[in-house]
């Protein structure tokens, strides 16, 4: 994948180097963005996803900084989209008669309304299908969006092989999944999973992440302790006589410990 230069000095803050870094860039958090709940019945305090047509927008100043409000509906109910800090495209976005398909949390605002706080939105048709799978949200950082991200790993995941390091003896008995298995499934998530299975430390995919993270460090350090055994130190030869000129100018006679270390030293 050719990226601009600017763009890879900012996925090189995320670890980001070389192509198959992106298979392992994991997701920190998913959004269920499977299903729509109609408007009054969504559950409050929660992540959700709804749809409705724009029945108002418009830009209201409130201690000197400008809020952007728009009103959906769909045949149950209404709801509020707030945002403190917008912009230009997002006025846009929400103008009166485009169909948005919102994401967030429905709280109940001073007024009574239900309303959604700075909500993930897009406009869509009628026939727009949901997504199949969970989203995944991954650590990202300034001029990097989600949909950037998802875009290149899933392009990774297409292009390069996902070939195991481990025998499938050695997954059996330790039971964990094949590498292909657990990176796809952290990245694509199926349908009606829980996010909070998924999210477990204990769940398999991620198990056998860490299993690899743990051999790979493992390796590593097998590997630099060998490294390390294969080096050797010239070896200093002297006649004694600068050693002799250091004691003779002792105010003090060697203890026997001391003498044991000095004979250490003199031998390494």
């Amino acid at each position: 994948m050719a990226l601009a230069p600017a763009i890879e000095k900012k996925l090189s803050k995320l670890g980001i180097q070389q192509p198959s870094d992106w298979l392992l860039h994991l997701p920190l958090r998913y959004e269920d963005e499977t299903q729509r709940f109609a408007i009054a019945q969504a559950p409050l305090a929660q992540s959700v996803m709804v749809e409705g047509i724009v029945q108002h927008c418009e830009v209201k100043q409130r201690g000197g900084r400008g809020q952007l409000r728009a009103v959906i509906a769909d045949a149950s109910g209404q709801l509020v989209l707030r945002f403190i800090h917008f912009y230009p495209s997002q006025i846009k976005q929400c103008s009166v008669g485009h169909r948005l398909r919102v994401f967030g949390e429905i709280r109940q605002n001073f007024f009574g309304e239900a309303e959604m706080v700075h909500p993930k939105c897009r406009v869509v048709a009628s026939n727009t299908p949901l997504s199949t799978h969970l989203s995944p949200i991954y650590p990202a950082t300034q001029g990097i969006t989600q949909s950037q991200l998802r875009k290149w790993i899933d392009a990774a995941l297409e292009q390069i092989p996902l070939d195991d390091t481990l025998p499938p003896a050695m997954l059996q008995t330790l039971g964990l999944p094949s590498f292909s298995e657990a990176v796809l499934t952290l990245h694509h998530p199926p349908a009606g999973s829980e996010v909070a299975v998924l999210q477990s430390p204990q769940f398999p995919p991620w198990q056998r992440i860490y299993f690899d993270e743990l051999l790979a460090q493992q390796l590593s350090m097998r590997l630099a302790y060998r490294a390390r055994q294969r080096k050797s130190a010239p070896i200093l030869q002297g006649n004694g006589r600068l050693t002799s000129a250091l004691l003779q100018q002792l105010p003090f006679a060697l203890t026997a410990a001391q003498q044991r270390v000095w004979q250490e030293i003199q031998q390494d």
